[in-house]
Formats: C-alpha cells, structure tokens, sequence
C-alpha cells in the first residue's frame, strides 16, 4: 500500500487520550482500584440494558442500534465491590485525589480549568456499566502541545469513570468484571490540527509523556487507550476506539485514509454504474439440496436464507479497500454486528460448498444480472432478516461513499465497524451527584520527564539510554527514594532496569516483587550490609517467596555482606589453592581466580573490594 499526499487528500485527525489515574479509590465510592482475576469472584447478577430519550425527547443512534442486539449483561461481583458499583446506591462525592491529579495535569497541557465541574450522565447500553450511562464531567479546556509538525490544541480534559471489564461470552450475552469500573479515568481531546500519520504518534507520545511525568497514573496494557478520529476532504469522520498502542496510531491514521480513498473511488464506480439496492427476500428454497455446510447447517436447524439484490456491484463487492479487508468484509461487519456468522455474496462464489448452478438460480430468484451481486444471510429467520436489513444499509452507504461512523481498532492497524457515531442525545445532568468546584491555585507543576532523563544524566551520572529507561519506567519512584537513602545511582538504576529484565527472561517471577521490598533492599545496599553481586540472587529468592522480607531472605541466602578482613581470609584460600599458578603466572592468573573468588564469597562483597584485595595477595606472593 503506497503512501499517499496527506496534504493533497486534506487529511484531519483528532485524538482522544483514555488514561486510568492511580488512586487509592475510585472515583464515586470508596472501593479498592486494583484488578481482581476473574476466578475470585464471589457473586454474580444478570442485567438488560434499554436505551432512554434525552431531556428533549431524542434517541441516541448509537444507543439504539445497540438495543436492537438482544443481549443478557453478566456482572462479577467480588468481595471488593460495594452498591454503588452494583448501581443499588447512589454515587458518592468526586474523589478528591482524582481531581487534584486532573488539575495537574490540566497545568501540563496549558489548559484552562472550568470554575465548577458538573458531572454529566453518557448513555452506554453496551453493558460496560452497570447503570446504562457513565459519569463524566468537563474539567478543562482550551490547551496546546508541541509536535515536530506545528502546535495541536487541546479542546477539553475530561474527568470520567471507568467502565467495566469485558472477560468474556455467555449463551445469552456477555460478561463483565466489575474490578475495573469506576476507575478514575482522564479523557484528552485533541482539536482536529493533526494532519499526517507520524504528528498524529507524536502527540500521542507528547501527552502520553505528560501524563507520566505526574506520577500518578497508572501503568500497563490496559491502563491508556487512544481513540482516533480520521476525515479526508471527501470522506467522513470516522472514530476509531480502543487503539492500545502508541506503534500502532500512525498505522491506524494511514490505513484509515486508504480506505476512504477506496470507498470515495467505489462510489464513484458504482454511480457511473447507476448502482441501487434491491429489496431482501428469503431464498431459502434455492439451497433445499445444497453442499454448503453453513448455509445447510442453518437450514436444518429451522433457519432461513436471506438475500439482497445489489444492482451494479458486480465485481465490487469483492474489491480489496485494505489487505485482508474487502467491501464484502465491511457487509459482513454490519451482518455480525446483529448476531449472524457473516455474508456470502456472489463476487466470491460459487465456493464453499455453493454450486455455479445454485448461484445462477439465486441471481434468477431476487432479478440479478450479470452486471450485479448478491449477498445472502443463513440463520435463525429472526438473526437472518434484521442481518439482511443491516447488509443492505451498508451497501447504500456505499453507494453514497463513506460513512460516519465508529470503528473497533484491530491488529496490524486495521479496523471493523463497531456502531454509529453517537450524538448529543447520549449527554443529561447527573442529579445525584452534586458539582465540584476547581481550585488550580495550589497545583504544582511536576517536573517533565524529558527534564528527569536531563538530571538524571547530568546530576547522577547515569549513561541517557538508562536515564531514559529509568525516567520513563514504572520504576521511577523507587529509584529516587533509593537514591534519597544513598545507594550508588547507577547501582540503583542498574537493578530496577537491566538486573529485572535478565531475571525476568530466566523465568523469574519478578512481577511478584513489591516495592516495599524493594525498598528493604536499598536499606542494605546504603547501610553495607549487602554487596552490589548479591542483589539478583535476593531478589530471586524474593520473588519466590513474596512473604519473605528483604534482610529475610539474605539471612537465608548467606548474603550478608562481610568486612574487608573476612575477604582477604577467602582470597588468601583461593590464591593458596592455586598457589602453582599464581608462582608461574604471576598477575596473568588474576583473571582466572577472580571468578573463583567471586564464587567463594557468594555475593557476599563487591567486586571492586575483591579485585583490589586479589591484586594486592597476588602482588604479595610474587
């Protein structure tokens, strides 16, 4: 797929920025915000969601194609979770911790905070709340950041709740973890001033790095997710949610514009064509003897085939608009989208155990001719006739060229349809949640990250690329406090960075660390009652036994470290031993007895001590 002129094109892009804050609560009641696994669940309950009208009388679109799908919420309930998250009680006050956070990081973006937040009510049927809505409340607005490609403003920050955590399917629905809902939750909107791939990463790694530099927010996959919104000129604006990973932004923005390209140039084929679509009828009775598995097992279990002429998308319905991605996939979005397992249509057959003479006996049935398609649906007759329906509005949206409309981020930078753009209509007052005034007179500004990887260089010394590792890494703050305690920098950065990862790729099971012990550890390190080679080994010893203290498990380990005198006594037995050796070769054997020394001592000395005391023995008995 070749690159194409962004500029030419008039390529827009906007982002919006999801990040989890670390709190100690979460946002409207006063549970826990750490994940549970699923298996620790105590309780469940089943819920259906409907969608409600606004205070006007509207109906959401989105919110309405969502209750069209029939579906049965399961929630799992842990010994955490409280009413309110249960949505059996009224949410309580705005946490305070989340706000002070949302200030400061308003103060990183140059925005503007509002006088009085006002937390609203967003409808969501698709169960990731147990209430049907989500709280969210305008906290910010009117900022900017910097790219390599000109200035993006910042139009609103908003503080919001969590949703729940999808974990999985059920015959009637799907479940949900409630752990994860009610997380305090920054959302970012950019303005629409991205205009390439690559400004499009950019910003998202400038505020990403924004975001970071405070701290407090949490950290892993899961914890920051970008939505993407794209248009070219004459294209539509098309969100795409749920983008995990900052590698994949620009390739989500490049692919995106391809396919609008693609979809605007089949338009224009199909009105050339004088393209229509036709209206559904069941066809059932031209596949009574068929060979195709799925379109017989639908039959014999009382299911129906539904059919839909495409007048002039002959040929088109199987155009590729993007690798592994044809017009024929986006029908079977929309077809799926209702429950059915997708689409046949004629571009692809006869194939899948569909004859050449059951296609021409469809195409006679429901009028085709040669210069037109035909999609068909098999399944329940409920599933097949309102899957028919969806196909059939999505090919007149083809015609018509590229709809609005939001999108579900998948690998490798492509995308499926996900539901309509939701409008104004979603929004209304929370009434049970009083406003919150904001007071930013107080919020420090945090030092950057890209000013840490400068002081860490400058200050303690430490190479940029571990500066960078260290300043960036989840393990920031306890390499300050480290360093606060006196510990060596480079020692301290060393062990949280390059000493995990070796651990890690050993099968340690490093993630079982806390930071309490952590911290144990660097209370040897600077009181010198453990040398600098005894640290994976008590860290190892640590991760397989998370109960164990620090100055536990080196007591266990033998790892205490031992006094100038006591390393002398053990090098003087290794140079003895090697007593030949060392008379023949002189300081030509000290590399060889080093590590015989190092092993002798069981990390129990650092090396700097053990190489000075070896020379000085070695020197000694020459």
């Amino acid at each position: 797929m070749s690159e194409h002129d962004y500029e030419a094109l008039g390529l827009v892009a906007g982002l919006e920025i999801h990040q989890q804050l670390d709190t100690e609560t979460k946002l409207f009641c006063d549970c826990p915000t750490a994940l549970r696994e699923p298996e620790a669940a105590d309780r469940r309950f089943t819920r259906y969601l409907h969608p409600t009208r606004s205070e006007l009388g509207e109906l959401d679109a989105a919110a309405l194609e969502e209750s069209r799908v029939d579906r049965a919420f399961e929630y799992l309930s842990y010994d955490t979770t409280c009413l309110v998250e249960e949505d059996d009680e009224p949410p309580r006050r705005v946490d305070s911790e989340a706000v002070a956070t949302t200030l400061e990081i308003a103060t990183l973006l140059e925005m503007t905070p509002v006088d009085e937040a006002q937390v609203m009510r967003k409808l969501v049927i698709d169960g990731s709340n147990t209430a049907g809505f989500q709280r969210t409340m305008l906290t910010a607005t009117d900022g900017v950041i910097e790219t390599d490609e000109g200035p993006v403003g910042i139009e609103d920050l908003m503080l919001e709740e969590e949703s729940a955590q999808r974990v999985g399917a059920t015959d009637e629905g799907v479940r949900y973890s409630l752990d994860r809902l009610g997380i305090p939750l920054v959302e970012i909107g950019t303005r629409p001033d991205i205009h390439t791939p690559a400004q499009a990463r950019d910003a998202a790694e400038r505020i990403g790095m924004l975001l970071r530099s405070t701290g407090r927010v949490k950290r892993g996959l899961g914890t920051i997710r970008q939505d993407v919104n794209v248009s070219i000129a004459e294209g539509a604006r098309v969100e795409i949610k749920g983008v995990q990973s900052l590698d994949d932004i620009d390739d989500i923005v490049r692919n995106e514009a391809h396919r609008q390209v693609e979809l605007l140039d089949i338009a224009g084929l199909l009105a050339e064509r004088g393209a229509s679509v036709g209206e559904p009828r069941e066809v059932s009775a031209v596949f009574e003897e068929t060979d195709s598995g799925v379109i017989g097992g639908a039959l014999a279990d009382g299911g129906v085939v539904q059919a839909v002429p495409l007048f002039g998308f002959d040929g088109v319905v199987g155009r590729e608009i993007l690798p592994d991605r044809r017009l024929g996939t986006e029908l079977a979005d929309h077809a799926r989208r209702h429950g059915a397992g997708g689409v046949f249509h004629t571009d692809e057959l006869p194939a899948y155990g569909v004859t050449e003479a059951e296609v021409g006996r469809l195409r006679d049935v429901v009028g085709a001719g040669p210069g037109d398609a035909v999609a068909l649906v098999a399944d329940d007759p409920e599933t097949a006739d309102i899957a028919i329906d969806a196909v059939a509005e999505r090919a007149e949206t083809a015609i018509e060229g590229v709809p609005e409309e939001t999108r579900d981020a998948l690998e490798e930078g492509a995308t499926r349809y996900l539901r309509p753009l939701p409008g104004a209509a979603r929004m209304y007052p929370e009434t049970d949640v009083p406003p919150v005034e904001l007071d930013a007179s107080a919020v420090e500004t945090p030092e950057l990250l890209t000013e840490r990887v400068t002081r860490y260089t400058e200050t303690h010394g430490l190479d940029p690329g571990l500066a960078e590792q260290v300043a960036y890494g989840e393990h920031m703050p306890l390499f300050e406090r480290a360093v606060e305690m006196g510990v060596d920098p480079t020692l301290a950065a060393n062990t949280l960075e390059s000493t995990l990862t070796e651990l890690r790729r050993d099968g340690v099971p490093v993630e079982q660390l806390t930071d309490d012990q952590f911290e144990e550890l660097f209370e040897l390190l600077a009181a010198g009652e453990l040398a600098k080679e005894g640290v994976p080994e008590l860290l190892a010893a640590l991760a397989a036994d998370p109960a164990l203290s620090a100055s536990e498990a080196a007591e266990q380990e033998q790892l205490g470290s031992v006094g100038r005198e006591e390393v002398r006594e053990a090098i003087q037995a290794v140079v003895e031993r090697n007593a030949e050796q060392v008379d023949q070769e002189g300081m030509g054997a000290f590399s060889a007895l080093m590590g015989e020394c190092m092993g002798a001592l069981r990390g129990k000395a650092d090396g700097d001590v053990v190489s000075d005391v070896l020379r000085e023995e070695i020197q000694a008995r020459a």
